[in-house]
């Protein structure tokens, strides 16, 4: 069984991009968790519906649920960089 590692930090890469485009708005930063886990559960839905090689769902439910935790990953990736920033 595969995982497909590479899909899954390419959404996490593309969902911290969104964060920090986000960020960079007026929208206040208690939401950015929430629209990182949104736009991670809309490219995991895409990433099946599209059949990206090695995609590690097979149906949507997952997918969203993969796409989910990798844009919360994001956020998570976020604070680790600012709390190591001593």
């Amino acid at each position: 069984m595969e995982f497909g590692i590479a899909t899954v930090v390419a959404i996490t890469v593309i969902v911290y991009i969104i964060g920090l485009a986000v960020k960079a708005t007026a929208i206040d930063n208690k939401w950015i968790p929430v629209i990182c886990g949104a736009a991670g559960v809309i490219l995991g839905i895409v990433a099946l519906a599209v059949g990206m090689p090695d995609f590690p769902a097979t149906d949507y439910l997952t997918a969203a649920a993969v796409g989910g935790a990798s844009g919360l990953a994001a956020t998570g990736i976020d604070q680790m960089v600012k709390q190591l920033k001593v």
